[in-house]
């Protein structure tokens, strides 16, 4: 069994409620479709009905068990509209335009229905931009007590299954923060830990990822990994982390024995997190396009709630994955 296989067996035990705001999006329609009629979430799409109907009969996708929602028409909108312009006017905004935010923009909608706890899960991002997805979650949804650092990781699963965890990495911060700093960095490190964890069981070996193998290049940016590193170790004594190391020293045995000889990772590193913004999102597409990785994310990490990014580019079977694994971190 694959671990997306275990995945979908898990969200199947204790289905969660899932809302999907582009619900006039064709390949949200299927993936809503395919995900109800093997029951491995609850779905609510947002949308006009008509419209999603029309597109659902032209391409013969089962709705018979999903909720359709306009939130134009529906009775709660008034309580959102308010409790996010009560969330907002410190910045400047007023109740019309929080009406107008909510009933044009459907993304943020549907983050306040999980803010208010009409929903367990929000998945977005299949028409909307990272940044319209990640703004909505943090306008509208508590960050965690213990985290203030709110960062995008990704579940990566590739054919050749001798590194990682049998072929699996989680890849972060891929989304949202462009230069973190060595605090952000370890915080980043620890959330993604307790994501992999939830969402795969498996336990989190750790690399923080530079240029530099333990000091074999120098420069401020290796020793933000260090220190980040350094601060992961402090922070959570229980967790497997090295770093500053080189990617082949993370996850190539045979180089870990050269470069890193008493590294306790010793190249079997399954979560990578990476310096910046440009090297994550890089490395992400990169396994993604050319090494066909099978990708989902960004998983949003730091808030009280689960909430998962897509590509604009996401197929619908990509959206089911997303939506397994939101599912499953709402468990």
């Amino acid at each position: 069994m694959n671990v997306f296989e275990k995945i979908y067996r898990q969200a199947k035990k204790i289905p969660k409620k899932i809302v999907l705001p582009e619900g006039e999006e064709p390949r949200v329609i299927k993936a809503a479709s395919f995900v109800t009629e093997r029951r491995l979430a609850q779905i609510i799409l947002l949308g006009k009905r008509d419209i999603i109907l029309k597109i659902a009969k032209k391409n013969r996708f089962n709705l018979s068990k999903v909720e359709i929602l306009n939130p134009r028409e529906d009775q709660a909108s008034n309580a959102y509209i308010d409790s996010y312009w009560n969330l907002r006017k410190h910045k400047g905004i007023t109740l019309p335009q929080a009406r107008d935010l909510l009933l044009q923009k459907f993304v943020y909608y549907g983050a306040m229905m999980l803010a208010k706890g009409r929903v367990d899960g929000f998945v977005a991002g299949a028409c909307y931009r990272t940044s319209d997805v990640a703004r909505a979650c943090l306008h509208c949804i508590d960050k965690t007590p213990q985290r203030s650092t709110v960062s995008g990781s990704f579940l990566m699963e590739i054919k050749d299954r001798k590194f990682g965890e049998r072929g699996l990495f989680l890849f972060a911060d891929c989304g949202i923060v462009p230069l973190p700093s060595k605090e952000q960095l370890a915080a980043i490190a620890i959330t993604s830990a307790e994501v992999w964890v939830k969402v795969t069981g498996y336990q989190p070996r750790i690399a923080m990822l530079s240029f530099s193998t333990k000091g074999s290049g120098s420069h401020a940016c290796v020793d933000k990994v260090r220190e980040a590193a350094e601060i992961v170790r402090k922070t959570k004594s229980d967790l497997l982390v090295d770093g500053e190391m080189q990617l082949d020293s993370a996850v190539v045995p045979a180089v870990a024995k050269i470069k890193v000889p008493n590294s306790l990772l010793a190249g079997k590193a399954n979560i990578l997190i990476f310096p910046n913004l440009d090297a994550g999102n890089i490395a992400y597409k990169l396994m993604q396009r050319l090494a066909k990785a099978r990708v989902v994310g960004p998983l949003i990490q730091g808030l009280v709630s689960p909430c998962s990014d897509l590509s604009r580019g996401c197929s619908w079977q990509e959206i089911v994955d997303a939506i397994a694994v939101t599912a499953v971190r709402a468990q």
